[in-house]
């Protein structure tokens, strides 16, 4: 798995308030990895998880899972990077209308923007923004500065000088931000306007949305906190500014429309064959990315494709099988977890290759 700085843990917290109380009570045909989740409260230290699980193989219903009152089923939750593979699918879908070229450089449509300090919009695709090989400089990495626009942010990125070589797979923030101004440049409109009308309308994502300068969350949802890096206690953070994450991880949404955001994108509803299979290729980043998602080989052979989602108060993972059969998506209500890096592929192994005679 790419590690995925999808970050944003410096956004500006404007309120502090209190724990929800509600206690949702889990499915009787539980999926594998519902007996793994508590491990995210015992040994991860995440005050409330939850999970949803579709896979039809196993039960036509779907599988929720929480481990306490924190986190209830219709919740809306910041989730971050996953906003990622939402403008991803919007800038392919214009890509297959012939509005743009993945191979265009940013200079045709954002000409000037990316200059200086070693930056040239005239030597970076939309292709390279799209699979994180453009070697821009993360604005989130820079905590002297705060941008609350996509031009603030680019401007902050490149004065510096770029993290990497062009054509080297490096996981910025900035990259969704300019594919966020090329949107606008195309179709006249924000990439929140396109986001809805071509993607939350059409899937009937009632629970998603993309909040520009709002700062509270919609109901139903449950609180978000955050544990500052030097430790210590929990800070709620659940109302906070975000517009510094912009289309790179501003998406609010619930564990129910992220499944089917994901399901739909991987069966094929969302892109055409050439888009989807562009989509999909990782040959530019040697197997860790593709265009707005990325894959998981488990140990079972079965190859799992999403996106995580990081953002103050809040961590959110989905995995979907290539087909769209069988999807999860759990969340944590925040943004720090001991030993994620175990924790979440055990979760996926739990769910993606139970032992036999689970499910």
């Amino acid at each position: 798995m790419p590690v995925v700085r999808a970050v944003l843990v410096t956004l500006v917290v404007l309120a502090l308030c209190g724990l929800g109380t509600a206690r949702v009570s889990s499915e009787s045909h539980l999926s594998p990895a519902a007996a793994y989740l508590p491990r995210f409260t015992g040994p991860g230290g995440a005050p409330d998880a939850a999970l949803l699980a579709h896979d039809p193989a196993r039960s036509p219903r779907d599988t929720f899972r929480s481990t306490g009152p924190g986190i209830r089923y219709a919740d809306r939750f910041r989730a971050g990077s996953v906003t990622k593979s939402f403008v991803a699918v919007v800038v392919l879908q214009l890509a297959a209308e012939k509005r743009l070229r993945l191979s265009d450089p940013v200079e045709r449509h954002l000409p000037g923007l990316i200059r200086g300090h070693g930056n040239d919009g005239r030597r970076i695709t939309l292709r390279a923004l799209l699979g994180h090989t453009s070697g821009l400089y993360d604005y989130t990495d820079d905590t002297t500065a705060l941008p609350l626009s996509a031009a603030a942010a680019v401007r902050t990125a490149t004065a510096h000088r770029p993290a990497a070589a062009p054509g080297t797979y490096a996981y910025s923030n900035t990259d969704y931000a300019v594919l966020g101004l090329v949107v606008r440049h195309v179709t006249g409109r924000s990439y929140a306007t396109e986001i809805r009308r071509r993607i939350i309308a059409p899937l009937g994502l009632t629970g998603t949305s993309l909040p520009g300068s709002r700062t509270t969350l919609p109901a139903p949802h449950g609180r978000a906190y955050s544990r500052p890096a030097s430790g210590g206690g929990l800070t709620d953070v659940t109302e906070l500014d975000p517009r510094p994450a912009g289309a790179a991880g501003e998406l609010i949404s619930t564990l129910a429309d992220l499944n089917r955001f994901y399901t739909a994108l991987l069966d094929g509803r969302l892109l055409r064959p050439a888009q989807l299979a562009a989509l999909l290729n990782t040959s530019a980043t040697d197997g860790v990315y593709g265009l707005g998602v990325y894959p998981e080989r488990l140990s079972c052979g079965v190859t799992v494709w999403g996106h995580n989602g990081r953002i103050a108060g809040s961590y959110v993972r989905t995995a979907t099988t290539r087909d769209g059969r069988h999807t999860l998506t759990y969340r944590i209500d925040t943004e720090t977890l001991a030993g994620a890096d175990t924790l979440e592929p055990g979760l996926l192994e739990a769910e993606f290759c139970p032992e036999p005679g689970q499910g």
